[in-house]
């Protein structure tokens, strides 16, 4: 097995800081991975598994071991008999989720296309339970298989056993106990379709009948909106929202909507709101901000974005700003979404 030395992690993060790896390792083979686990233990290095590295925030060199995950196979099983048309798909880790999304799409299936276009890379999608435009990964999920990194055993994991919640999992409970190298996903051809949410479903009743809607045309609506404010990491570096949209008390929000009028908020089933975190940013005229190397994004202040030559201690010092003075005004907690090593 071929280790490489002080590996810059710039092109694996998308932040874009420049952090290297004291020893770094592409594998894309199970067994490998276990390979690789065991020699690391005799050596009594750490272990940090990393994928597409869109939801991470570097701030030091990793000492140990840096492993990459690459293995990128797509499997489509028919699910139950044909006629019902479910599909069941096993994914390799190292699959970029946005090319899962349009291969599904490009076989006209229904149920990820809502997911258009969210950065990285398939295996570390359950651990942030993604979801976009009305749609959650765990809305699609089977199971999944993943390596329990203390013990060297492998595990399967069910809807239940993950333990999903809004953008959470079992996993980010246990970080970095396990590292995830297939996942199971169902869809179908005739799915029911999510174009209730609001900017979504203006668009497409806009332009197309009821009958005209097809999984491609979904995918390419929801990617339109989304390239119309949030920005590619390949031109500035970002890890996408950085923040949760905060989840408060019906009081709370009734008292927030008194003083604040056009505050966006979301009811939900048990009661609670969810209230739009961009917005609550936003309102403090903080769109479009720089301060040094970080700021945030001028179409989207959920995002916080690197401009170059900066650190990640950099951009953590800002975020904290921006989560203290959203406490100061609205008395609400920011809870960032990226995972900070």
């Amino acid at each position: 097995m071929q280790f490489e030395e002080n590996k810059d992690l710039s092109a694996l993060n998308t932040l874009g800081f420049s952090y290297k790896a004291e020893r770094y390792v592409e594998i894309n083979e199970d067994t490998a991975l276990n390979e690789a686990v065991e020699y690391a233990q005799q050596k009594g290095w750490p272990v940090f598994v990393m994928g597409g590295g869109s939801n991470l925030v570097l701030t030091r060199n990793i000492p140990g071991l840096v492993i990459y995950l690459s293995k990128n196979t797509m499997q489509y099983d028919i699910r139950g008999p044909e006629n019902c048309w479910l599909f069941k798909i096993t994914v390799g880790a190292g699959v970029n989720w946005h090319q899962l999304v349009r291969d599904s799409v490009s076989r006209g299936l229904y149920g990820l296309e809502n997911l258009s276009l969210i950065p990285g890379n398939t295996g570390a999608a359950p651990v942030q339970n993604i979801g976009a435009y009305g749609v959650e990964l765990c809305d699609r999920f089977d199971s999944l298989t993943a390596l329990h990194l203390p013990t060297n055993e492998w595990h399967e994991f069910d809807l239940a056993s993950c333990e999903f919640g809004y953008r959470d999992s079992v996993f980010k409970h246990h970080p970095d106990e396990y590292a995830i190298t297939s996942v199971r996903l169902l869809v179908g051809k005739d799915m029911p379709q999510e174009t209730s949410y609001d900017s979504l479903s203006q668009l497409i009743t806009r332009r197309y009948t009821q009958n005209e809607i097809t999984p491609e045309i979904v995918s390419n609506t929801v990617c339109e909106l989304r390239q119309s404010k949030l920005p590619d990491p390949s031109i500035i570096g970002n890890a996408g929202s950085f923040f949760h949209n905060p989840i408060v008390t019906r009081a709370h929000h009734e008292g927030l909507r008194q003083r604040f009028p056009n505050l966006v908020s979301y009811p939900q089933e048990d009661g609670t709101v969810k209230l739009a975190a961009g917005w609550l940013i936003d309102s403090l005229g903080l769109r479009g901000n720089r301060k040094g190397a970080v700021g945030v994004h001028d179409k989207q202040a959920l995002v916080l974005v690197h401009h170059g030559g900066g650190t990640g201690h950099e951009l953590l010092t800002y975020a904290e700003e921006i989560q203290q003075s959203v406490q100061d005004k609205f008395g609400v907690e920011l809870i960032m979404e990226p995972k900070v090593l």
